[in-house]
């Protein structure tokens, strides 16, 4: 469970976390949605102990965030940061190794390599693994740094919009494999989306943010409505449920 209770931040003065009460149970996809500025990125950085609590509490699986050594909390969350780089001559094996590194502390064993193996399996990558990530198509690349995280071996998995720069079918590939992590490897996943519809389509539950502060959370059919898309992000459009999941037509 990831309990966050009293949760404000901050940058450059402006306050862009509003008292944020939330509580998100073990398994599933969660996505935090929202207009361009709600919070949904530094929230979920917060979550990840990427910057630092200002003020608030977060507990992710019973471990305070800066209250628990990082080392200790690596091997509970694993995170996909947003927009995230490494040198482009790095081969695919090698990039999804780093995720061992808080087991191995630098001494992979076979353990590590076993782990790395099955990553590259599950995220169908096992005939890339010798290739640059410079030779692979963003669909491919995206796969490879969420494998990364999958390796970590949490029960925990933040992902910052993993789907920015991908075509409609690398983008349904990796939800679908994201999906998986929660259905078949048993991980719980926290994800940070802009398309409303790939949210309803895959996630168990959305939060919705707006203007640093919590509007709306439960399932995507409890939540999306016109009038929430009209209050949240300020425009107009029908929503239809197609196979008991609302989709948002523009």
């Amino acid at each position: 469970m990831i309990r966050i209770e009293g949760l404000h931040h901050q940058i450059a003065g402006a306050e862009v976390l509003r008292g944020i009460d939330l509580t998100l149970p073990e398994g599933g996809v969660t996505a935090l949605i929202g207009p361009n500025g709600a919070g949904k990125s530094t929230l979920l950085s917060l979550i990840a102990r990427l910057i630092r609590v200002q003020r608030g509490r977060i507990e992710i699986g019973g471990h305070v965030v800066g209250q628990t050594r990082d080392r200790d909390l690596a091997r509970v969350v694993a995170v996909l940061a947003q927009g995230a780089h490494v040198s482009a001559r790095l081969r695919v094996a090698e990039l999804v190794g780093f995720g061992r590194y808080p087991w191995h502390l630098g001494r992979p064993g076979a353990a590590d390599h076993a782990a790395v193996d099955a990553a590259l399996e599950r995220f169908d990558l096992t005939g890339l693994r010798h290739r640059f990530l410079d030779e692979l198509s963003g669909g491919q690349r995206q796969r490879a740094f969420v494998a990364m995280a999958f390796a970590q071996d949490t029960p925990y998995l933040l992902l910052d919009e993993p789907l920015n720069n991908l075509d409609i079918a690398a983008a349904r590939d990796l939800m679908t494999l994201v999906r998986g992590l929660a259905d078949e490897a048993g991980r719980t996943v926290v994800i940070v989306l802009h398309d409303i519809n790939y949210a309803t389509a895959f996630a168990d539950r959305l939060v919705v943010l707006k203007q640093g502060q919590v509007v709306a959370q439960g399932a995507p059919g409890e939540v999306v409505s016109a009038p929430l898309l009209a209050d949240v992000f300020g425009t107009a459009a029908r929503v239809e449920q197609i196979d008991g999941r609302p989709v948002v037509l523009v």
